[in-house]
């Protein structure tokens, strides 16, 4: 269960003493915040860099588009199904102690990305840099709750914590867009080690261990809950290559639901749960998972959309996509620091309603763009989705811990954390998927419409699904059917994510609690 001072005060206790000034930082406090920032700043940055990087390795690996989409789930799997166990690790192992191993797991991850040579040990990286960020994410908070008691000086911190997060999102795309242009891709996940190195030695010296003493880890809870999510993303993603109701996909679908079950029933029965579903009684806080999921469910799979947009669509370098990523990435830090502090005159509706509304506006906007759009008119819906997403991070964690007693606070901290992760891992795969889906499925008429011959036809068809079509140049017509097919598929996967954002909206507003801050 996560320590209550891992949370951002929401409450009225974060109004007491409200005229007196926050005490002075200490040298050993600036040493903590600097180096919890920087282990949230790498546990992002690994998720837009490995985006950027997602052609070069294709190209390179020759990877089939559906095992493609596995790259970028893999790390977000590992996160989503492990965060709410490592927080019970860090209290009861220490914090400090479970940072430094999450840290030295996502450097150990960059080492073996940085020697992959196979698709296989490519996922494998990203999953062990994916336990890295679980064990970083939940225990950089926890420790910044104990090292800042004052809540006023809390506040900042944790704000603080936040916008080191967008800023290792919006700088991931500009790191490997500048390596790329010079080195092999490898070299993209030489950033994780050197932070990650930093970041170890910073903490070392400054951070003091702290530990809650108490918790047992649910090793049932856990199992159960990867194997849920597991099975659940590999529907998605291998219905992309086989169909909704292959064997392997039916039987997929079963063992989650099966898992899933299992999950609610052991956590209704055990002593120290890992997740208690009867917080999911209330009608608020339930809307509020689902919000979070699907802040990040829409951020991560519109990132990977627009990435493979510009790069592949559009014919553009991977420095040239970050730059224009980071107006997508930039206002949503700026976004997102601005409306934690904004939520105790708004309360918690308006911001979210708001950014689903103006998040799923955006995607429509961008779905009916297409290859020939300059950036001239694509930047300000990037802009609008970035700040839609970013309205949502502060508040949804607000108004989950507004819809349970103070008691439970900490493990409704845990619940936002673990749902925007499942959300992040779901976008991956569903809207990577139906990516793939579509631009095989549009590639045919698009191949004919542009009068490529029946057998150059077939060789470039069987060329995109075995992920080998970026070895060597095509000629016009082959590039610009690709290019149209591959923009139905970004289209369709956008217009989705608008229907998402539209109708999780409708639901914040009608059942998230609003408390402001008074």
């Amino acid at each position: 269960m996560t320590d209550q001072r891992t949370l951002p005060p929401t409450g009225p206790a974060t109004t007491q003493g409200a005229s007196a000034p926050p005490p002075p930082v200490r040298r050993g406090q600036v040493a903590t915040l600097v180096a919890m920032c920087l282990g949230a700043a790498i546990t992002f940055l690994q998720i837009t860099a490995t985006v950027s990087a997602l052609t070069t390795v294709q190209r390179d690996l020759h990877v089939e588009p559906t095992t493609l989409i596995w790259i970028p789930s893999a790390y977000t799997l590992a996160v989503a199904s492990l965060v709410l166990s490592a927080a019970t690790l860090g209290n009861r192992f220490g914090r400090k102690r479970m940072f430094g191993a999450g840290v030295a797991a996502m450097i150990a991850g960059g080492a073996v990305l940085a020697q992959a040579g196979t698709p296989a040990w490519v996922i494998a990286g990203q999953l062990v840099a994916g336990i890295g960020g679980a064990l970083i994410l939940p225990n950089s908070l926890a420790i910044l709750g104990a090292t800042f008691t004052d809540p006023h000086r809390r506040t900042e911190v944790i704000t603080a914590w936040s916008a080191a997060s967008g800023i290792g999102l919006a700088v991931g795309p500009l790191i490997a867009g500048a390596l790329l242009r010079q080195h092999h891709w490898h070299t993209v996940y030489l950033s994780t080690i050197v932070l990650g190195v930093v970041t170890l030695v910073v903490a070392a010296v400054g951070v003091a261990e702290s530990r809650q003493g108490t918790g047992r880890l649910d090793v049932p809870g856990l199992l159960l809950a990867t194997v849920t999510i597991a099975a659940f993303v590999y529907a998605l993603i291998r219905s992309g290559r086989d169909g909704w109701t292959s064997p392997p996909v039916v039987t997929a679908w079963l063992g989650s639901a099966a898992a899933l079950v299992g999950f609610v029933l052991v956590e209704l029965r055990t002593a120290a749960p890992m997740l208690d579903v009867r917080l999911f009684r209330s009608a608020s806080f339930s809307a509020v998972m689902v919000v979070a999921a699907v802040s990040l469910f829409g951020f991560t799979g519109v990132a990977i959309l627009l990435v493979l947009f510009h790069e592949r669509a559009q014919g553009l370098n991977p420095l040239d996509t970050g730059w224009r990523m980071l107006v997508l990435f930039g206002v949503y830090a700026l976004a997102a620091f601005g409306a934690g502090r904004t939520i105790r005159r708004t309360g918690f509706k308006a911001p979210l309603t708001a950014g689903l509304l103006l998040g799923g506006l955006a995607s429509l906007g961008l779905a009916a763009q297409g290859p020939a759009t300059t950036f001239g008119q694509r930047w300000p819906l990037l802009a609008l989705f970035g700040a839609a997403c970013g309205l949502v991070v502060a508040p949804a964690t607000a108004a989950a811990l507004a819809s349970v007693a103070p008691a439970q606070a900490g493990m409704a901290s845990g619940a936002v954390n673990a749902a925007r992760q499942v959300g992040s891992v779901l976008g991956a795969s569903l809207l990577g998927t139906l990516l793939t889906t579509r631009l095989l499925a549009e590639l045919p008429e698009r191949l004919a419409a542009h009068q490529v011959a029946e057998p150059a036809r077939g060789a470039v068809q069987s060329a995109v699904a075995a992920g080998t079509s970026g070895t060597q140049p095509l000629p016009d017509p082959v590039r610009a059917a690709l290019a149209e097919a591959l923009t139905a598929g970004v289209q369709a996967g956008l217009r989705v994510n608008a229907i998402v954002f539209l109708a999780t909206a409708v639901l914040a507003l009608a059942l998230v609690r609003n408390r402001p801050h008074h």
